[in-house]
């Protein structure tokens, strides 16, 4: 199986880098083409459109330290990316859409291998991976792995 567009989805911590690198060697590996996407998730979705203040400020704040997190990032890697995509909504459901929209072949997300109740309640990677219109690789960081 050759990956040829794989969408990297990231929520611009300082783990990140860690699983960008493994996309961008998948990329490498296969000549295929990057996509990275990060989703603001919406106070008004977190919260069912119940928020009683008008949020617009805070959102349009994290949608420019999102930006300026995600030209870092992309400079970071040793591939040309095809297109970096800041959206707002919910995770999952943006992160299936943008990979359905560019007809990708992987999505790469990273997982901090959460136990006990967090597991049961699920995570984004496990979110991602229920629904996906394509395969779906959880790169598994660890607190140790914290990039300096």
């Amino acid at each position: 199986m050759s990956y040829q567009h794989i969408v990297l989805a990231v929520d611009l911590t300082d783990y990140s880098i860690l699983v960008a690198n493994k996309a961008a060697a998948i990329c490498k590996a296969f000549g295929g083409n990057l996509t990275i996407v990060h989703v603001i998730e919406s106070l008004n979705y977190a919260y069912g459109g119940d928020v009683p203040i008008d949020v617009s400020d805070i959102q349009e704040q994290l949608e420019t330290t999102a930006k300026e997190r995600m030209s870092v990032l992309a400079d970071q890697l040793d591939i040309p990316v095809q297109e970096t995509i800041i959206t707002q909504g919910g995770i999952e459901s943006e992160i299936h859409r943008i990979a359905e929209e560019n007809n990708s072949d992987l999505i790469v997300v990273g997982s901090h291998g959460r136990h006990g109740l967090a597991l049961l309640l699920g995570s984004t990677a496990n979110g991602v991976l229920h629904g996906a219109p394509c395969d779906v690789l959880a790169v598994r960081v660890h607190k140790s792995d914290k990039p300096e």
